[in-house]
Formats: structure tokens, C-alpha cells, sequence
């Protein structure tokens, strides 16, 4: 069989997973999600374009679908997720690329040897969420934080205006409690029920955003304790 169409054949995670080789052999390693992205288009720009403009840019989200969540390549352990946006290729991985290179293309489902995740307090998954889901939290991610306003500050913080002096404090000490036990709780390649991977490059970010909301609004939260206890 011509080696071309043996490609063909390859799975979408089994290209991606080929790409990721690719990075490995030149010495690119750990490399970023964006540059297996792109290694994988450059390879299969038929699979990997965006549709209606395949020879133009990747489809990302198709690509990012196979390497997270319950079916992805780190779940399987094919590859390991080593840093924020950071991946390696693993020992399995590796195996795997070589069957694929000799004409022996392995199914997703077949057993392989997945790296151990630790199981994830629920209670804190829903704080972090609520943390990646809020606008000062995208807005420092988007370098935009000149446009965050205080309550957009309050809403990551899990606060209002409605609140008694009591309750805010409250809130607020939940809040650095939960801080304080996710540097417990996350490990590398701590992964969400969501598929999303929690690292803690991860949080040191959130702590990051933290920080500056406090240093930003301190006057303002200090107004609304003094509001609030009237």
C-alpha cells in the first residue's frame, strides 16, 4: 500500500497525534497548543482547514476537540499537558506513532496507558468556573484590563451590592479559603468535568487577577462595606 494512503486512512486524533511526533523529532518540545495546531493544518489542510477556507487557516476548535476531553490524546495519555497551552509527547505516544508508521493504525479504542488524574473537589470546580466564566477574568486574559469595572470585580468575587458588611466579608474569606485549597488540590494535569485541564500555572494566574481587582477596587470595596453597614 502506498504510503499516502495509508495517511488517508489515519484517524483525525491519529494525525494530530503524527503531527505532535513531528514537533517531538525536531526538538520542539514541550510545544504549545497553537504550534501543534498549525503542524497538524500544514499536514492535512483538507482535514485541519477551516471550512471554506482550508488552505487559508485551521479549523483550532476541531483540532483542540482531539487533544482534550474524555476521548482527547492527553486522556488516553498519548500526550501529557505540561504547562498552560504546553504538551509533550508521551512514551505511549510515541509507540502509537510508530504502528502508525509501519501501516498499523490504531483505533481510539484501544487500551493505552492513561496518566492518573487526581479526582477534583467539586465545590471548587464550580469556584473555578464561575472565576473562568466571568468578564474581569476574560478581560485580564484579553489584555484588557483598563475596561474592567468594579462590578464585573464584585461578580468574581462572588459579591453585590445587595450584601450585608457581614455577608461580604464572609464571601470574601470563602474566597481566599478556596484560593488557599486549590493550591492544595491542583496538580498537573488536574483535569475539570468539562474536559478543561487546571494547572498550577493556571492558578497562579487567577491569584494573579485577584491581586489586581484588590489593588484596582480596594477604595471602592472599602465604599461598599461602609454602604453596606448602614
Amino acid at each position: 500500500m502506498n504510503p499516502n494512503e495509508v495517511i488517508a486512512e489515519y484517524t483525525v486524533p491519529e494525525k494530530i497525534l503524527l503531527a505532535a511526533s513531528v514537533l517531538d523529532k525536531r526538538g520542539e518540545t514541550p510545544f504549545t497548543a497553537e504550534a501543534l495546531i498549525v503542524c497538524s493544518w500544514k499536514g492535512h489542510p483538507l482535514t485541519f482547514g477551516l471550512k471554506g477556507f482550508a488552505d487559508q487557516h485551521p479549523d483550532s476548535n476541531k483540532i483542540l476537540a482531539s487533544i482534550m476531553g474524555e476521548k482527547g490524546l492527553a486522556k488516553k495519555g498519548w500526550l501529557q499537558k505540561v504547562g498552560q497551552k504546553l504538551y509533550i509527547l508521551t512514551d505511549d505516544g510515541r509507540d502509537v506513532v510508530q504502528k502508525l508508521q509501519q501501516g498499523e493504525p490504531v483505533t481510539l479504542s484501544r487500551p493505552a496507558k492513561s496518566i492518573k488524574i487526581p479526582s477534583f473537589p467539586p465545590e471548587l470546580e464550580s469556584f473555578v468556573q464561575l472565576i473562568f466564566e466571568s468578564a474581569a477574568f476574560t478581560k485580564f486574559q484579553e489584555q484588557r484590563r483598563a475596561e474592567i469595572i468594579f462590578v464585573e470585580a464584585c461578580k468574581f468575587w462572588c459579591i453585590s451590592e445587595t450584601m450585608t458588611t457581614e455577608t461580604i466579608d464572609a464571601k470574601r474569606l470563602i474566597f481566599a479559603d478556596n484560593l488557599k485549597q486549590l493550591k492544595v488540590e491542583v496538580k498537573p494535569s488536574t483535569m475539570l468535568s468539562n474536559g478543561r485541564s487546571l494547572d498550577p500555572e493556571d492558578l497562579d494566574f487567577i491569584i494573579k487577577v485577584h491581586e489586581f481587582l484588590q489593588d484596582r477596587f480596594s477604595r471602592n470595596l472599602a465604599m461598599l462595606r461602609h454602604k453596606a453597614s448602614r
